[in-house]
This record gives structure tokens, sequence and C-alpha cells, in this order.
């Protein structure tokens, strides 16, 4: 049996925020675009220029990244008054088009592509929460308005599961063009070295038992939740100590978020430590040194938990909240305990647990890392946009 070859393609990928912003969705969007770019496609990304020290244009790990310039901000949003333009070009020169939601700017991508007769294809990552205010329901407004108009347009919708799909306000009115795609995840290789290092740079101790968090700093996380569960472990399990690894300052729209929890975690002392925003080879040290993880994220802009999965890569197991999308990774393999949403006391417990019991959950994490590469889901997306292509 011979597999016949999928010709390279010319692939628009477009999403509001790229990296060096740090957030799941643009971790996806740089895997994804980086393995489509290794297969041999010719990727460009169109984000913004968030940051006035990023080059408008430029080409990193084979990828083209063009930034338009930002005017001016609505909540979390950015308004680029040369996008059309540049949507206009790329979109003409694309062979497919994929714009990741949710972004205002996927309506403007979606119309667009229709007009030049090209294949629109949105990933749909999460639903949007954002906080109390009119100018942020206004732009919540705005932006599940263009969610709508690109969903309508979009040949399909890849989601991370369809136990989240099913469970989306948006997404089931749309469920008859899901198509779940595993996210693509990765973890750098670590050697002993590299974890004597990380003990030394960070001041663990061999006798930390150490509870490890990689997330930013946001509500939707449920940070206080942890917090609040750590008296009842460290009663049980004295030496523990919580790793959050992630970006905890200057989080965009979380600072009375961070202004709220800084007493709390003053009070827990030397049981927690922030490390901030670690390089890939660090960040997987941390995986290694944690003896379990932590996803206790409350509300629906979570939708799977990519950290889940490089932490059981890893070996480490994991504690995550009962929410859809999120339960998958334990779900698929049994590499930890699922708990309910904003339940301190369960959470201490599934704590306590996988601490006292770590071989219960050890499982064989090299069928976890072929499952979830970036080469697999690169795959996956490729075989789609080829079809599209073709129909």
């Amino acid at each position: 049996m011979y597999l016949i070859p999928i010709p390279k393609m010319n692939i628009l990928i477009s999403l509001m925020y790229y990296r060096p912003h740090y957030s799941g969705l643009t971790i996806y969007a740089e895997r994804l675009a980086r393995a489509l770019a290794e297969r041999g496609h010719h990727v460009t990304v169109l984000t913004s220029r968030f940051d006035d020290s990023l080059p408008d244009q430029e080409i990193k790990d084979g990828v083209n990244i063009i930034r338009p310039r930002v005017m001016f901000r609505i909540s979390k949003g950015v308004i680029m008054p040369t996008l059309p333009y540049w949507a206009t070009k790329l979109i003409t020169d694309a062979d497919i088009v994929n714009a990741h939601a949710p972004q205002p700017d996927a309506a403007l991508m979606a119309m667009i592509s229709k007009i030049h007769r090209k294949p629109f294809v949105l990933t749909y990552q999460c639903d949007l929460s954002l906080p109390n205010g009119f100018i942020h329901q206004l732009a919540g407004l705005g932006s599940n308005i263009a969610n709508h108009i690109s969903a309508r347009v979009s040949k399909v919708i890849v989601t991370t599961s369809l136990d989240y799909a099913e469970n989306s306000k948006f997404l089931q009115s749309y469920l008859h063009k899901v198509q779940p795609i595993l996210p693509p995840i990765h973890v750098e290789t670590v050697y002993e070295e590299d974890k004597t290092a990380f003990r030394e740079k960070y001041e663990i101790d061999p006798g930390d038992r150490i509870v490890g968090m990689a997330a930013r700093l946001a509500s939707e996380k449920g940070v206080e939740y942890l917090i609040e569960a750590l008296p009842s472990v460290i009663e049980r399990i004295p030496n523990v100590r919580v790793l959050f690894a992630g970006q905890y300052l200057n989080v965009l729209g979380e600072e009375a978020y961070a202004h709220k929890l800084a007493p709390m975690i003053e009070e827990l002392g030397n049981h927690w430590k922030f490390l901030g925003i670690l390089p890939p080879d660090e960040w997987a040290v941390f995986f290694h040194e944690a003896e379990v993880t932590v996803l206790p994220s409350i509300n629906s802009t979570e939708a799977f938990g990519m950290v889940q999965v490089e932490s059981m890569i890893c070996g480490t197991p994991v504690v995550s909240t009962d929410m859809p999308g999120v339960r998958q990774p334990v779900k698929m393999t049994g590499m930890g305990l699922i708990v309910p949403s904003r339940d301190v006391e369960t959470l201490s417990q599934a704590l306590i647990e996988i601490l006292n019991n770590p071989k219960l959950y050890a499982k064989d994490q090299e069928s976890v890392r072929k499952q979830f590469s970036p080469h697999a889901t690169a795959i996956q997306y490729e075989s789609l946009f080829n079809q599209l292509l073709q129909d």
C-alpha cells in the first residue's frame, strides 16, 4: 500500500496574539505553524504587533510572521487599521485560511476568504469570558458576533475535543461542522544536570514535595482554590511546596485579581514560590521536578489544558477540574484525578492521595507523547486542508 503524497500548500494562520505572547492559544498556534512548516508547507501567521518592540515582519522557525501595528485596544482586543490590507493580500496568495478564535478579526478573515473563494477553517479554542463592565461587555458582544460570522463561513470547525464542543453554548449550534483534533504538545528532553541546575537556581531542597501549577495568574485558572486547599495538604505533608510556573506579573486584564490573591499567597510563606515564565528547557524540568501538577480552572475559557499533557509526558500525574474538555487528558490516560470545580476540600484530598501513592498514577508516558506530538496534529490538519482543497 502506497501513501499518496499531499501537495505543499500556502497556509495562512490568523490570530490576534502570537508568540512571544504567552497563552495556551498562542502556544498551540506556534506549535502548529512550526510543524506544518517542517512538513514543507509555506506557512504565514497574521497577528498583531501587540508590543512595539516586535518587528513588523520576521521569519522564525520557518514561519513568516506579519504583525500590523496596533492603534488602540478595547478590553483585550486590538484595533489594527492596516489589517484589511494585509488580510486581503495574504488571503489572495493563500491556498487555505485557518483562523483561531475567539478573536474579532476572524470575521474579517472569513468574509475575505469567502470573497476570494478560499477554504476557511476556524479553530475554536475556547469560549470567551470577560470581566464585568460596559467596555468589556461591548467587546464580548462584538467578539461573539464575529465568532458566529466566522463559524457560518467556515467549512470545518476544529476543537480540541468533542466533549468541549457538545457543552459549549456557542458550538452547540455548529456541531455538524466540528472536527476534534488533539492539540500539539512538545516537551524538551531533560538531563540530570538540567535537574540539578534547576533545583539550585530555584532553591529546591531535597526533601521538598513539589506541587506544580503552570498557568498565567488569571481568574479563570482558579488559583485561589489551590491557595485555599494548600493548608490542609500542609497539615498532612508539612514539606509540600507549590511552584507556580508562568506569567504572574502584569498579566493583561488580571491586575485586580493578582492584587486580591497577594495577601493570601503571602500567608503561605515558603510553601508558595513564583518561578515566572520559564525557557523551554526549564519548563520541561519543572514538570519532571513536580510530583503532581494542578489545573483548578473554573470556566469555559479553559477548553483542554495542554499543560496537563506536558506534565503527563514527563511522567507527572495531574489533578484537574471536572469540566468539559479539561477532564479529557486524565480520562484518556488515567494519569491523575478529576475533582469538582471550586471544591477546595476535594482538591486537597486529591493532592494528598497522589503525593502518597504516586505509582498508582504512573502510566505509559511515551504513548502520550506520540499521540499529542505536533507532528501528529499537523498531519491531521494537513489531511483536513487537502480534503477541502479537493472538494
